[in-house]
């Protein structure tokens, strides 16, 4: 996921393709606040919730993975929070 500000997330295709994996713009029935990240956010509930970009610009499909911005500052690249992958 690619937002604002330089912020990038990446995400497994499983994970974004999951049936509770939303792309949103509305929060119960009303369009989505701006500091819950509208217009548009990504929200991956099987991942930590910085895989859930906020205020997204776009999406970008890549044949491999490399780490973005938080997976380049020390966090985990999957995120599992069963796991407990916070960390690298």
């Amino acid at each position: 996921f690619e937002a604002a500000h330089g912020y990038t997330a990446n995400v497994p295709l499983k994970y974004a393709l999951h049936p509770n994996s939303l792309i949103t713009w509305k929060l119960d029935g009303r369009p989505l606040p701006r500091p819950h990240g509208a217009p548009v956010r990504a929200l991956i509930p099987e991942l930590y919730f910085w895989k859930s970009a906020k205020w997204l610009q776009g999406i970008r499909f890549s044949a491999s993975d490399a780490p973005v911005y938080w997976e380049s500052r020390g966090y985990h690249n999957r995120a599992d929070p069963w796991l407990e992958e916070r960390y690298a």
